[in-house]
């Protein structure tokens, strides 16, 4: 029987971290990912001066932008209802770090460190489009919340 293979995690990276760095990088171009990720963490560590650790700011940014419920459509009678839904933990995840990294594609003007960087620290204040996303999803559930019983049919 073959051995899975270790997934390769260098030192000073998490998991979620790593997982960051893939949804940043585009073409297959790691090593450019993972110096624009390198890059935002020292604009960060400029930024908030040694009161917290860059690290830290990334990983509240990402607890911030995390939905709790979103809604999903479904068909019955030739209607389509949304009908809000809990979000599995890891799909909260990867909506964050999409959030995040697709309003960073959208502004132009700085380089993509520099405006990860800016989106970080905005979520880490809960502020920013990723965070105005993540409300907009919740306000749009909760506006739904009369077609909650119909999620067990």
């Amino acid at each position: 029987m073959a051995q899975k293979k270790a997934l390769f995690i260098p030192s000073n990276s998490s998991e979620i971290q790593e997982k960051f760095i893939n949804y940043l990088m585009s073409d297959g171009k790691k090593s450019i990912a993972r110096t624009v990720f390198r890059d935002m963490l020292k604009i960060i560590e400029r930024k908030v001066q040694g009161a917290k650790d860059p690290r830290e700011v990334f990983d509240l940014a990402i607890q911030n932008v995390m939905p709790n419920l979103e809604v999903r459509a479904k068909r019955m009678g030739g209607s389509v209802y949304q009908i809000p839904r809990e979000v599995p933990p890891k799909r909260r995840l990867s909506l964050a770090i999409r959030w995040i990294v697709q309003s960073c594609r959208k502004s132009f003007g700085k380089p993509m460190s520099q405006r990860l960087a800016d989106e970080i620290l905005q979520a880490s204040e809960m502020s920013g489009n990723a965070f105005k996303k993540r409300e907009e999803v919740h306000r749009i559930a909760q506006a739904n919340k009369a077609f909650a019983h119909l999620a067990n049919y």
